[in-house]
């Protein structure tokens, strides 16, 4: 049995069932790296600032090394009968080093130990998300560039609207990405803060250096505050937040692709490595690793809303009910950082049909909008143009008949503002080419767009 930590102060020993009920070295040992490299900084300044010996401050980070070495290799194995990570790696310090171990453990607490431990984690995370972000981004933005001329329905409550190029609705996409990017920079500037040396709670007598820690480890700043430090967690809720928010604008993206895919829509193939089949209809190829990615991204708010509810009543500072925040942080960190990578790859994998779509675009409705600006802009009200054009559309609709098929003396049963050059409306190149908004499906500014995301995302 590895030793306690706090034990000295106990007679007995906790029942088996209290260890198997607290105990937390069975995920948080993920942190086994970032606690061998906050001990690292502890250590050095420990031994810069005399209060260790220098030969001490040496043993330690060469046994450190050590075990941070394995932990690369993937040949550290952590004690099951360790109470956490934390006093797993102090006891296989002392097996190398010997008694220079029990002076690792100066001037900081488990408290301000695990926190920063986790606030490690989370930037060496975050840094991999926004990459694997922008990964995404860069197969949309090519799959779009691929697809620049191909034109497509776009809906409204899942009804046909109007036409748009394909690549503008993958850059509605890019935009959503682009702030998911934020939100994780953003968390990435308020994670960055060093807790280390605050203690429990109330720092130390100690003449610690606090400030060479933040600068040895990388962070932005120090912990204004030692209680704030050891007792905030709002950090790691942000991360739960951003992901939630990412996992979000995946499942909308999944489930564009499932309509698209469905024998209904059938505007794109998935390639076959993303879909299996059925165990009783041959002929079924399901898109299986979208629905998943739809279906996982369910867990994010879940588990957002489990680490608000358990900090919502807690007192200041730490309360043990906070080991509970890292089962629901790897969790959320590992699957978004599967996702993102698995997006990328069907995006670069999937195939347009293009001769479907060219029919799919080329019923008339899709330009009633068109016909309105064509009123409006010959001085009709857009109130009056509403009208005219939806009377217009609903009469063709009813007798089943084309716009387009109309003389022009019926057009001017709706407006003597109709002329023949109205006809020109009627395609959807037209329609595109016709914007003029700026953000808007034109296709020269899709292309300034399409140019745009390139250049940056290189």
């Amino acid at each position: 049995m590895v030793e306690k930590l706090w034990g000295s102060r106990f007679t007995g020993s906790l029942s088996k069932l209290s260890e198997k009920f607290t105990f937390s070295i069975a995920y948080d040992s993920k942190l086994a790296y970032y606690d061998c490299q906050a001990s690292i900084a502890h250590a050095e300044m420990l031994g810069e600032q005399g209060i260790i010996t220098r030969k001490d401050a040496i043993d330690l980070v060469k046994g450190l090394r050590k075990i941070m070495a394995e932990v690369e290799a993937g040949t550290f194995h952590y004690d099951p009968s360790a109470e956490d990570i934390h006093t797993d790696i102090q006891s296989k310090l002392k097996k190398l080093i010997g008694k220079s171990a029990d002076r690792l453990h100066t001037a900081r607490s488990r408290n301000d130990q695990v926190v920063t431990d986790v606030r490690l984690y989370c930037l060496d995370n975050l840094q991999n998300i926004i990459s694997l972000i922008e990964g995404l981004q860069i197969s949309i933005v090519r799959f779009a560039d691929a697809n620049y001329d191909v034109m497509i329905p776009a809906y409204t409550h899942l009804q046909s609207a109007q036409v748009v190029l394909l690549a503008h609705q993958m850059l509605a996409y890019v935009e959503m990405l682009e702030r998911d990017k934020g939100r994780f920079e953003d968390a990435a500037r308020r994670a960055s803060i060093n807790t280390l040396g605050a203690c429990a709670l109330s720092g130390t007598t100690l003449p610690t250096d606090r400030d060479l820690v933040t600068k040895k480890l990388g962070f932005r700043e120090t912990a204004a505050n030692s209680m704030d430090a050891v007792s905030d967690r709002d950090f790691i809720i942000e991360i739960l937040s951003a992901i939630a928010i990412t996992g979000m604008h995946l499942s909308r993206i999944c489930e564009d692709l499932i309509i698209w895919v469905t024998s209904e829509f059938n505007f794109i193939v998935i390639d076959d490595a993303f879909c299996t089949g059925s165990s009783i209809m041959p002929h079924k190829k399901n898109p299986d690793v979208l629905e998943l990615i739809r279906g996982s991204s369910a867990r994010f708010p879940g588990r957002l809303m489990e680490l608000l509810v358990l900090m919502k009543g807690l007192p200041l500072t730490y309360n043990r009910d906070m080991q509970m925040d890292k089962p629901a942080l790897f969790d959320c960190v590992e699957t978004i950082s599967d996702m993102l990578p698995l997006m990328a790859q069907v995006f670069a994998g999937i195939k347009v049909r293009n001769e479907v779509l060219k029919e799919r675009v080329v019923a008339e409705q899709f330009f009633s909008v068109d016909i309105l600006d064509y009123l409006v802009k010959k001085g009709m009200s857009y109130r009056d143009a509403h009208d005219t054009v939806g009377a217009m559309v609903k009469d063709c609709l009813d007798r089943g008949k084309k716009i387009s098929a109309m003389s022009i003396g019926e057009l001017k049963r709706y407006s003597m503002l109709f002329e023949d050059d109205m006809r020109y409306l009627l395609t959807p190149a037209v329609s595109v080419q016709g914007k003029r908004s700026a953000g808007s499906t034109n296709p020269a500014m899709v292309r300034a767009q399409l140019n745009k995301w390139k250049k940056r995302l290189k």
